[in-house]
């Protein structure tokens, strides 16, 4: 398959031995729209074990059914990562990819950028990613990744169901802000139409999601009265991610969590019961 950029996958295959690369230079990430800053901690995020053992199962289809379930995108993947030091190695070249993707898009970003920012040759990155699409692909299924984690985080701290909605929206604000997966993952959601593979249709898993937690809350009398969950739950969801695209447009998402703050107050007053 060739990439966007007219650079195609190398004739030869992948060796089954991972290529040895060196550890990138932090400092070769500051051409990133979010700075090193947030590429620092979007690398810790993405080290999480639980969030990429979740990616792998949708990787392979095992991914079971639940609210933002990760569906497996059809693409060409590289080899599953054996040891740990091939899936560190996998990991920070989609996490470069992420933070190239966030700031140039995918039309422009290109593998040779991708393995310039993290010190490999591009053959190096080809083992682990076969084609500009993939890498998307793999930066998308680790964004939805990033939501059930979220989501068990909240649960686990015993809310009624609209605090979870509310509080669920301010964790996700807090990850548009700092997670550069998160940002990238949503850019390429965009750009969909210029990506060769099938993306999941955006925004419907956090409508499902707060659709039932507002339906609960209305069984329990915490919504007011003649509110309409599922209407609400898409009013909500439009003015997250209206929220979340007018703060990347004005300021980078810097001030995404203040922004989303003083709506959320706004519209969670208003369908709470008195």
């Amino acid at each position: 398959m060739t990439d966007r950029t007219g650079t195609t996958t190398p004739n030869s295959a992948p060796t089954a031995e991972e290529p040895t690369v060196p550890e990138p230079d932090s400092g070769s990430r500051s051409g990133s729209r979010s700075g090193s800053r947030s590429g620092t901690r979007a690398e810790s995020r993405a080290a999480t074990g639980a969030e990429s053992r979740r990616a792998s199962r949708a990787e392979t289809g095992a991914e079971p059914p639940g609210p933002f379930r990760v569906r497996p995108i059809a693409t060409r993947r590289g080899p599953d990562p054996k040891q740990d030091r091939a899936a560190r190695t996998r990991l920070l070249v989609l996490t470069a990819a992420a933070e190239l993707f966030t700031a140039r898009g995918f039309r422009h970003t290109s593998v040779q950028e991708v393995a310039d920012r993290v010190g490999m040759t591009k053959g190096a990155v080809y083992f682990h990613y076969p084609t500009k699409e993939a890498l998307a692909v793999a930066v998308v299924e680790h964004h939805y990744a990033r939501w059930p984690l979220l989501l068990a985080g909240v649960t686990a701290e015993g809310h009624g169901p609209l605090e979870t909605a509310e509080r669920l929206l301010a964790g996700a604000a807090l990850a548009f802000r700092e997670d550069v997966v998160v940002q990238a993952g949503t850019r390429l959601q965009v750009e969909r139409p210029q990506i060769d593979a099938e993306l999941p249709t955006p925004y419907v898993d956090w409508t499902e999601l707060l659709a039932e937690l507002l339906a609960r809350a209305e069984a329990l009398g915490e919504l007011r009265a003649g509110v309409r969950p599922r209407a609400a739950a898409r009013s909500l969801v439009a003015a997250f991610f209206g929220a979340q695209h007018i703060s990347d447009v004005l300021s980078e998402r810097a001030d995404i969590v203040e922004r989303w703050a003083e709506t959320s107050e706004l519209l969670f007053r208003a369908i709470r019961a008195e």
